[in-house]
């Protein structure tokens, strides 16, 4: 079994990022869509996730795929029912790369109401955190949406965060706290004000040996989030690409200083199915490389 304070000490102090793998149902056709697999490739969900963890694994087990680059990787709990090279896939990731396993537990998105889209109701979640924590996961994320500014509307999304939040760090693990902004928003700059007050108020009842790290769209200001990366709650602020290219997002994240990257269509951006597995690799470690350098500022 992985020793938590081993992964927390890779979290804390070694440079790198973590890569988001843990495109869910809803999100998976489009992945496997820019991986050049289209939906008459598959008959039915089975089929689709089969591929999807072909591609996944392909990615993981790559000799460039490496524990010096990347800190972490976020799993769909699909995943973690599977192997990577013969050993469960959270196992694989730690012991044969060193790299840090997290679990995506939300079970996707709420209708839009008040400007934002919460997090459906997770039935399963105690016996999920269960499993990952046996499974030697290091930390979960989940993903809320604002669309619009609303006043309300982000309050709740970030009280529904850490509510679910406190059930994860009572579990044992560490929570990635995800409340989206979308990049379309015409309000982007106004949401991200008031998303970080009611961050910092959060995060201000945390106890003292509580830590949480957070996940945010790249912010139109840089280094808008230094308040939230300097609070001692805080393991990490990672950002998520959002839709930017790979290009866009890194951009933005060097702007950034001391924010990271948890890409997902960016780290992909590039990969196909159809690829040899040279080619593969070097169109792999050239996304690693790119992403690495920018989480470097």
């Amino acid at each position: 079994m992985p020793s938590f304070d081993q992964q927390l000490e890779k979290i804390k102090q070694q440079p790198g990022f973590i890569a988001a793998l843990d495109q869910s149902g809803g999100s998976t056709p489009k992945a496997l869509r820019l991986y050049d697999i289209n939906e008459g490739d598959y008959a039915n969900d089975e089929e689709m996730y089969a591929l999807v963890h072909q591609m996944r694994e392909r990615i993981v087990t790559s000799e460039v795929f490496d524990g010096q680059r990347i800190l972490g990787a976020i799993l769909f709990e699909n995943t973690l029912d599977r192997d990577f090279a013969g050993k469960n896939a959270a196992q694989f990731l730690w012991e044969d790369k060193q790299i840090v396993p997290f679990l995506k537990v939300d079970k996707g998105l709420a209708d839009e109401l008040q400007g934002v889209q919460l997090m459906k109701p997770i039935d399963n979640l105690a016996a999920l955190l269960k499993k990952a924590k046996e499974r030697g996961v290091f930390g979960t994320k989940m993903r809320s949406l604002i669309k619009h500014y609303d006043a309300d509307g982000i309050t709740k999304v970030v009280a529904q965060q850490f509510e679910l939040g406190e059930k994860i760090l009572a579990a044992g693990l560490i929570p990635i706290i995800e409340p989206e902004v979308d990049i379309h928003s015409h309000e982007k700059a106004a949401v991200e004000e008031q998303l970080k007050a009611e961050l910092l108020t959060h995060l201000d009842q945390l106890p003292a040996h509580q830590y949480v790290m957070l996940k945010l769209t790249l912010p139109e200001h840089a280094n808008f989030y230094r308040e939230l990366m300097q609070h001692p709650q805080v393991l990490k602020v990672i950002a998520l690409s959002g839709g930017y290219t790979r290009e866009e997002a890194d951009h933005r994240l060097t702007a950034n200083e001391k924010m990271i990257a948890s890409f997902s269509r960016a780290l992909t951006q590039g990969l196909s199915a159809q690829q040899t597995d040279d080619e593969f690799n070097l169109a792999l470690n050239a996304a690693i490389e790119s992403i690495y350098t920018a989480s470097m500022t």
